[in-house]
């Protein structure tokens, strides 16, 4: 029996952009170290856990279709991971390239793919195994961008790195040469910047939407979902804690001022987001069709 695909939701509209979230798989981590050094007391009130403390994440990348451009923000878990990795993660089905189909792209129609940083669970469709066999390049003729100090770190890791920088997530990619290494700020295209991070890792980046006078920004890891709103809530994967909570201060102040969308990769429960002088959620779009948090 063909598998029945559920609906892709109607898009987040950024002037003549639209936002599409797309399923990269979902996973299940432990919910204190999602929350770091905040009491499960406190943030279970806002995110709920299961039984063995563990919460459902998304892993959803953001298509941004501008008059001109498909881009694509992550790739989802893809689809090499192993028994045991899929077993530990309690992962579900990478389901990307059906999410486009239904949207009437094929692979090839990306035209850009930015990785917000490394980690397997942003980077992890880069590469896909293919139906013959070994594998691929999962966007063919898309220009891959990172920021050079965060590839510095996936080709000399660290012993924390090393286990969520996978070799197999950029060998095929490295091969190709599809991937453009840049520096800092750079304008993608009219509508689509990226701008230099840090914080959650050494070379995380975020991705500006802007189209029409109105904008909207994806901060990736910085503010990974709607429970992590105040600056102070970190996540134990931060490799650098304190400059995480500098740069959500200073984001959500700059992209408040703008009524900006906050766009979320791994949050099951809201998409995006709009913040209040007070730091409070002051609109949100659902993710539609996700099961509770705690299932």
């Amino acid at each position: 029996m063909d598998e029945i695909l559920p609906p892709v939701p109607l898009p987040l509209h950024v002037g003549t952009t639209e936002l599409h979230w797309l399923s990269g798989g979902d996973f299940r981590l432990d919910g204190g170290t999602m929350f770091g050094p905040v009491p499960k007391s406190l943030w279970q009130k806002r995110y709920p856990a299961a039984i063995d403390n563990t919460i459902l994440l998304a892993n959803d990348p953001l298509l941004i279709r501008t008059p001109e451009y498909n881009i694509l923000v992550d790739s989802g878990l893809g689809n090499k991971l192993t028994p045991k990795q899929q077993a530990i993660f309690a992962s579900t089905q990478w389901r990307l390239l059906s999410q486009l189909a239904l949207l009437g792209l094929k692979r090839e129609d990306i035209d850009v793919v930015i990785l917000t940083h490394a980690d397997f669970d942003h980077a992890g469709g880069v590469v896909m195994r293919a139906e013959q066999g070994g594998e691929e390049v999962t966007f063919p003729a898309a220009v891959h961008l990172m920021q050079e100090a965060e590839w510095q770190d996936v080709a000399a890791p660290c012993r924390r790195a090393q286990e969520s920088y996978w070799p197999v997530n950029f060998n095929a990619l490295t091969k190709s040469g599809r991937m453009q290494l840049v520096q800092g700020d750079y304008q993608v295209c009219p509508e689509v910047r990226i701008c230099h991070t840090g914080g959650h890792t050494r070379g995380h980046q975020l991705v500006e939407i802007s189209s029409g006078g109105e904008c909207a920004v994806h901060l990736g890891d910085l503010f990974p979902t709607h429970a992590h709103v105040n600056p102070l809530w970190v996540m134990a994967y931060d490799n650098f804690p304190l400059e995480v909570i500098a740069c959500k201060e200073q984001y959500f102040k700059q992209y408040r001022q703008r009524d900006a969308w906050f766009t979320f990769y791994h949050d099951p429960l809201i998409r995006a987001c709009k913040l209040g002088d007070n730091g409070k959620i002051t609109e949100c779009r659902p993710q539609p069709g996700y099961p509770s948090a705690d299932s």
